[in-house]
This record gives structure tokens, sequence and C-alpha cells, in this order.
């Protein structure tokens, strides 16, 4: 099983796109996932764990092979973590995960469904996707049945020497056992996906290649078809940095954990060497138009950003939210307006009249353009933040109904590009 796959000729229209898009870094097959793409029979799994109320940009590339999967013929499967995720995945961290009780988990898990509805079609009929949960079956395993029938599968040997527990151990950091168990419980949902669903290929970001060969060797022994695997790669921008991460924190994909303006203003943000390659993933935009918009130099590559933005903000938020944002930055940026759909947040008149510190207003209690007030501070000192257009320079600065303009707002800025509004009310 290669985890570097010599580079062939795809004969599927699956293979082909992912491969000429550049979503693929790691195949257990690719000939033998190529084939079950061509003869009609490729069910796919992406799974997703319920950490948090939002998925973010961080997921969105194996959201975008489901859809490919999906368009191409195949019938893609997004699972929820409800089961796993009361265990955690210790997949490139130093600690362990949060617990979160059974309401979290399902609250969060009701906040991620919605994402998934912009990208693909669900339905019983034809290649229609599939929503399901792990907890459906995880939560029944009695333990010894479980040790006896799955754990004796595997090399206590072997998973030590796994990523997700070998960098854990060589700095020093504690792996719990309910952690340790975790990619036996990953295994057993591509063994359980493929004996309900006919799954046969799992697909996720390539720190999960492990996990993910686990679950083809627990098959293979438990007496499943041929599994494969397949990962795309975890993106860092052209200066290094990880895709997805902000001064304010990550980056959202529900609306109300994001609003679509700052979506947008987050694609338009992105550094020219990486347009291209954003372009092929994250819009379905056809390649000889991203060729000629990749083409574009010097001042022009903005107008190839703004496409960018847009076509990825209408995949995610629809196109009249797209268009919406786009031009509340026009008037912004180019007739320096206060554009009255920039994200807002309404606080009482109560704070005004007492005074709102500039800290705290720009904080992530309020206007969260930084994660904290000693962010904040620090952007002070650097000449970063700017109350209606002028620049803050006493970090002990308070907001008052004075601040209000005309429009009846406050408008706090991060940079040129970072606005939101605060109305009284």
């Amino acid at each position: 099983m290669s985890s570097s796959p010599e580079p062939f000729a795809p004969k599927s229209d699956f293979l082909r796109i992912l491969s000429e898009r550049g979503y693929i870094h790691q195949g257990s097959d690719l000939a033998g996932i190529d084939a079950a793409a061509l003869e009609g029979r490729l069910t796919a799994y992406v799974g997703y764990d319920c950490t948090a109320a939002s998925l973010h940009i961080g997921h969105l590339l194996s959201i975008m092979m489901l859809h490919w999967l999906q368009k191409t013929g195949g019938k893609p499967i997004a699972l929820m973590g409800g089961g796993t995720t009361r265990v955690g995945d210790p997949s490139g961290r130093d600690e362990t995960r949060k617990i979160l009780t059974l309401e979290q988990i399902e609250e969060n898990k009701a906040g991620i469904q919605k994402t998934f509805a912009r990208f693909l079609d669900f339905g019983e009929g034809g290649n229609g996707a599939r929503m399901v949960d792990n907890a459906e079956w995880l939560t029944k395993l009695n333990y010894i049945e479980m040790l006896r029938d799955i754990g004796r599968h595997f090399s206590v040997n072997r998973m030590m020497s796994m990523d997700s527990v070998r960098l854990r151990l060589e700095r020093d950091q504690e792996l719990s056992f309910l952690e340790f168990n975790y990619m036996i419980l990953q295994s057993y949902d591509f063994v359980e996906l493929n004996r309900r669903y006919g799954c046969i290929l799992q697909m996720g970001g390539s720190d999960q290649w492990g996990n993910i060969v686990n679950g083809i060797d627990l098959g293979r022994r438990m007496g499943t078809p041929q599994l494969y695997a397949l990962t795309c790669p975890l993106l860092t921008t052209a200066s290094g940095a990880k895709m997805g991460k902000t001064a304010a924190g990550a980056v959202w994909l529900n609306p109300d954990m994001l609003a679509p303006y700052d979506y947008w203003q987050f694609w338009r943000n992105t550094e020219d060497a990486d347009v291209g390659r954003f372009l092929k993933l994250f819009t379905l935009l056809p390649l000889d138009e991203i060729a000629r918009l990749s083409a574009l130099a010097g001042a022009e590559i903005n107008e190839a950003k703004k496409v960018l933005a847009t076509e990825a903000t209408a995949l995610m938020h629809g196109r009249e939210a797209a268009e919406t944002a786009a031009e509340t930055a026009r008037k912004t940026f180019v007739e320096g307006s206060v554009a009255q759909d920039l994200p807002s947040v309404t606080i009482s008149p109560d704070l005004l009249e007492a005074g709102l510190g500039v800290l705290t207003a720009f904080g992530p209690e309020y206007a969260k353009l930084v994660p904290s007030t000693s962010e904040a501070r620090r952007q002070i000192k650097s000449g970063g933040l700017r109350v209606n257009d002028v620049q803050v320079s006493d970090d002990r600065a308070v907001l008052r109904a004075s601040d209000l303009t005309s429009e009846g707002v406050i408008k706090l800025s991060f940079g040129r590009k970072k606005h939101v509004l605060l109305r009284a009310g």
C-alpha cells in the first residue's frame, strides 16, 4: 500500500477532476478507485466530529471532494461523529480535546448539518447523498465483544507508531486511554459503513492517513470487500501560514458564526500566489476560466481575487449573499462610505452612556475583530485599529453616544478590510 502513488492518467471523471484541481495528496490504490468510479460502484465517506457548532474552512477540501464525487456519479456519505466526538481525535493535537456533554454534541451536530445542503443533494434515489451518525452503532457496542471481535485485530506496536500517537508521546504530552482508542472506532466506522451502504472509499485530510489505512486493514481482517483511501493536502498559504486561521480565530462556515461579508473578505485577502490554486479548489469555475484569471498580473490580480471571493461565497452562502458582500466592499473601499450591509453588533445605549472601553469594543465580547483585549492593545500600538476611520492611539479610550455617526452607527475597523458597525438599540 503506497502513500505516494505514481502518476497515472485517470479514466474516470471523478479522479480526473480531483487530480486536475489539486485535491489528491495520497491514495491507497488509485487504479482501483478509478475502476470503481468507472463502473459506477463508488460510494465514499468523510467523517466530521461534532466538536464545534460549525465546520471551518479547513474542512472545505474534503466537502468539495464529496461534491465532485456526486457530480461525477458517485454516492457520498457525510458521517457525523456523534459517537467518536465522545472520545476525541488526538490527530495533530498536543492536548486532550475538551469532553463535551451529549447535549453539546447534539447542538453542534445540528449546526454542522446545515453546511452540507449547499454542497450535496440528499435523497434516496440514484446517487443521492446520505448523512448518518456513527453513534447509531458505536453507542451500542458491548465492551467485551468489541475487544474480542474488533480489538484483537489491532497491534499496539503499530498503533504506537501512528503519527497521532507517536508525535504526542515524543513531545511528552499526555495521551489518554480514551484517545488511544479513537483509531479503533474510526476504523470500525469504515467497516460498518461498508456493511450498511457498500461504502468502499474513505476520504479526508492527510493527517487522517494512518486512521484510514487502519480501517482498510480492519476491513480485510473482518472479511469486507477491498476498501480504499484517498486524502487531500492540509493546506498552507504561499507564505506558509495555516489555511483558515486569522487574527480573530477560525474562519467558520456557518453565517451565524462568520458573516458572509467577512467570509467574502477572507477570500478577497488571498495572497497573489494562491489565487489560481484556490480557484481550482474552492470554486466550480471551469479550468479554462481559472487559467485566464490566474494569468492576470499586477493590479489586475485583484479582479481575480474578487471573482474568487464571490464564487467561494456563493457556493457557501448563496449567490445573493455573495453579490451583496461584493457590493458592500465596493461601497466601503471605492466610495469610502459606511455601507449599512457591513457586519453589525447591537449594543445597549446604556453602554455608550457609561462609556464602552475601546479594547472591549474590538474584542471577542462585541465586534470580535481581535481575539482578546491584549491583542487589541497590541494592534493599537502598531496603528491597526480605527474608529469611524480615525486611528485609535489611546488604549484607554472609550466610546460614547457622541461617537455615533449620522447613520446611527460607530464604525470599528481592523486594518483596511475588516469592519464592524456598532449600533445602539
